[in-house]
């Protein structure tokens, strides 16, 4: 019981979170997605980056358990689907979990939109047959492999270079990227123009 009221909790955090720096809102979302409004992007870079963060300075100190990670496998409908969701993003204006967080705090688009999801969720679960037969759920790049080595797992690597390493670097990254990223990159020059 006390998982699933943790599950409320953490869930309806991230919910506030998400509905308060904006990503509730689908303009901000085509704003981030045509580069004229970029907070939104900087604070998703920002979350990635300390989350990256914590999560590998936690692995390499000992206080994260290695038995916690979970990679999931690489396959080509994998790419597919970023695709897919990539465009439902630009089209809608909503990601899944932003969707949902729209959703609840009661936009009747998020609303349209989680059910279109939930319709999507069906087609791919009664085709899903002709799917993985068509082999776009055969593992590539070593299935479940990592970029690096993450000591205390057994999953198969693509270079030989410490896993936590690449995750403080690519962490420091997003957070540099996040700092330095502007205001707009689309539209700017105009901006300044109207504003002489």
């Amino acid at each position: 019981m006390s998982s699933i009221l943790l599950a409320i909790v953490i869930g309806g955090a991230f919910g506030f979170t998400l509905d308060r720096v904006g990503a509730t809102n689908p303009n901000f979302i085509i704003r981030m997605l045509n580069l004229t409004n970029l907070h939104l992007m900087r604070t998703i870079l920002l979350a990635i980056g300390v989350a990256a963060l914590l999560t590998f300075g936690g692995l390499l100190s000992g206080l994260v358990d290695p038995g916690h990670l979970s990679v999931k496998d690489a396959y080509l409908g994998v790419f597919v689907g970023g695709v897919l969701l990539g465009l439902g993003f630009a089209v809608a204006g909503y990601c899944p979990g932003t969707g949902l967080a729209a959703a609840a705090s009661g936009r009747f688009d998020a609303m349209v939109f989680v059910l279109g999801g939930l319709a999507g969720a069906f087609g791919y679960m009664v085709t899903y047959a002709d799917v993985k037969a068509s082999g776009m759920l055969d593992k590539i790049l070593g299935g479940k492999a990592t970029l690096g080595n993450i000591a205390g797992t057994s999953y198969p690597v693509l270079m030989d270079i410490p896993g936590e390493l690449v995750g403080l670097v690519l962490g420091a990254a997003f957070i540099a990227i996040a700092w330095f990223l502007p205001d707009r990159i689309v539209g700017a020059k105009n901006r300044t123009v109207a504003a002489e």
